[in-house]
């Protein structure tokens, strides 16, 4: 059975324990590629609210994110009154490498306008073919940051009080990430970047970008500090996680 450790993670153990707890809580697996480390899978279980759409494990070196869906899983937490959609390893190779790009050295994050990975091909023709999430949730980490920090994508009414509710909901573990620059944005506020629905650069679309040229009104990627423990991480990425979702509720 895997644990939140202190400094490990466990990637053999990570897509057993994962596939127990799901199937155990009343969701579907798909999945949507194979890779050499493994499937990369999809999780959906049908409710009678709105669509929710999670994801992590995009880069190998970021471990909280995956265990932090793996731990609310474990605790019920995916309740009937959402419609629930989750890919909680988006990148196998890179997951069991402990490295941030997929064993072709591709960085998927930046791989879903050209899409040369099997990985994000994949998962790109997998969100097109379902209904547009109300919300997308992307769990991250930063081995820059000291604080949290999210991003958010809006295409719809401007309401800072979300995002500011979830950077209070993580305080107790970390104080939001501060300056004049975040991850080479300028912020609105302390620990919240207000993105723009285009990539950075044209080419490298992320998996958010992707989804809001879809259409999906809101996303919030979460950045948790990579320095810290990661019991610690795990913990404010679930408390980020269980914040962003009261007002959908």
């Amino acid at each position: 059975m895997l644990a939140v450790m202190e400094s490990v993670f466990h990637w053999p153990e990570y897509l057993p324990a994962f596939e127990c707890a799901a199937f155990a809580a009343g969701f579907s697996r798909e999945v949507l590629a194979e890779t050499a480390a493994g499937p990369l899978v999809a999780w959906r279980r049908a409710g009678s609210g709105p669509r929710v759409y999670l994801s992590s494990g995009i880069h190998g070196d970021e471990p909280a994110g995956p265990l932090a869906l793996l731990e609310l899983m474990r605790a019920g937490f995916f309740s009937a009154d959402i419609d629930w959609a989750i890919c909680p390893a988006l990148n196998p190779g890179g997951l069991a490498a402990g490295l941030r790009d997929n064993a072709d050295g591709v960085d998927l994050n930046r791989d879903y306008r050209v899409q040369r990975s099997l990985e994000a091909t994949a998962h790109a023709a997998w969100l097109a073919s379902g209904p547009v999430p109300e919300m997308f949730l992307s769990l991250h980490e930063d081995w820059e940051a000291s604080g949290f920090y999210l991003y958010e994508i809006n295409l719809g009414e401007d309401v800072p009080e979300r995002a500011m509710g979830i950077i209070a909901a993580v305080s107790p573990w970390f104080s939001p990430e501060t300056g004049p620059d975040i991850d080479g944005h300028a912020p609105r506020e302390a620990g919240w970047i207000y993105h723009e629905a285009e990539a950075d650069v044209p080419e490298g679309w992320p998996e958010a970008i992707y989804l809001a040229k879809l259409g999906c009104p809101l996303s919030f990627t979460f950045e948790t500090p990579s320095h810290a423990r990661l019991a610690v991480r795990v913990d404010a990425q679930r408390a980020a996680v269980r914040a962003a979702c009261m007002d959908i509720r």
